[in-house]
């Protein structure tokens, strides 16, 4: 008998229904998002890839440069400025860590401690997301206002002999990272409260049930659980936070709190040294993708790629 028939009722043979064939619709849809990709993503990265090949005309004035392929742009701009890649690592380190300690608690308080009561939930939504009703730089000109010499947090750490006579908070890297944790912290609350959210309360029940402590429970069952929205909020902090000039620039501004953004901006604006700008700007977005890709494979959730 052919595959392309059968028995049908009281044994009779039916032809099977024929496979259509797959629709062509989804190319339509996808059509825009791949448009707007190429346009605004494909095409910048390729010029600036570009960019950080030219060489300068020579005898041109000063912004003037030429297409080549001087891949030794790479290693120039490596060797003058590492010292500030190296740190906007470590500052976005350090504010990730911050924002990890401080944002998981709010977000369990949120998703676990007020499951059941929606009008606190919504309230205490509301507060976590309510710095972005405030300008970026304004926030941060506030933290400078607060961190100032003649300020109420250093004269009270003064006070308590926590900060020595003339000592002062402004213009240092504990600023740039207290700056860069708290512009970043809702980045790591929502998709950390996203996964406690969806937290089947079953399952704690389930490990005290097991007669587990209420820390077992949640080293075992609840954090297990939640580390995709950990692995996200990490990954969006650590992200903008590596390539930020705003909190560095105004809570900084020295050579010990300079970040790699800072040096892309004084090179391509005011020095217009392009292909240096450039180059670092690749360096920073190869570092990134290796170090998030890296971390996300380490962390067992290879699907957030």
């Amino acid at each position: 008998m052919s595959l392309l028939t059968g028995l049908g009722a009281g044994g009779a043979v039916t032809a099977a229904p024929t496979r259509r064939p797959p629709s062509r619709a989804y190319w339509w849809l996808l059509l825009p998002g791949l448009v707007y990709l190429a346009l605004f993503f494909v095409v910048p990265v390729g010029a600036l890839l570009g960019t950080s090949l030219y060489v300068p005309v020579p005898g041109g004035d000063v912004g003037q440069y030429q297409p080549a392929f001087a891949v030794g742009n790479y290693a120039d701009a490596l060797a003058q400025f590492w010292p500030q890649l190296v740190r906007s690592f470590v500052f976005a380190f350090l504010a990730t860590v911050v924002t990890l300690v401080v944002g998981y608690p709010v977000a369990y308080a949120i998703a676990v401690r007020a499951r059941g009561r929606p009008v606190l939930q919504g309230l205490l939504l509301v507060l976590v997301v309510a710095p972005f009703f405030t300008s970026f730089i304004l926030r941060t000109i506030a933290w400078r206002q607060i961190l100032a010499d003649d300020g109420f947090v250093v004269a009270s750490l003064q006070w308590l002999h926590l900060l020595p006579e003339g000592a002062r908070l402004t213009a240092t890297p504990f600023a740039v990272v207290c700056g860069l944790a708290y512009n970043f912290l809702p980045f790591m609350i929502l998709p950390i409260y996203a996964s406690l959210e969806r937290l089947d309360p079953r399952l704690v029940e389930a490990g005290a049930d097991l007669y587990a402590s209420p820390m077992t429970t949640f080293r075992t069952v609840t954090f297990p659980l939640s580390l995709p929205g950990v692995v996200g909020g990490t990954l969006l902090v650590f992200i903008p936070a590596s390539g930020d000039y705003v909190n560095s620039s105004l809570l900084g501004n020295n050579t010990n709190t300079a970040m790699i953004g800072q040096v892309v901006d004084a090179r391509f604006f005011r020095l217009l040294d392009y292909p240096t700008a450039a180059s670092l700007s690749v360096v920073l977005m190869l570092a990134i993708l290796l170090l998030v890709a890296a971390y996300v494979r380490r962390a067992g959730t290879e699907e957030l790629l």
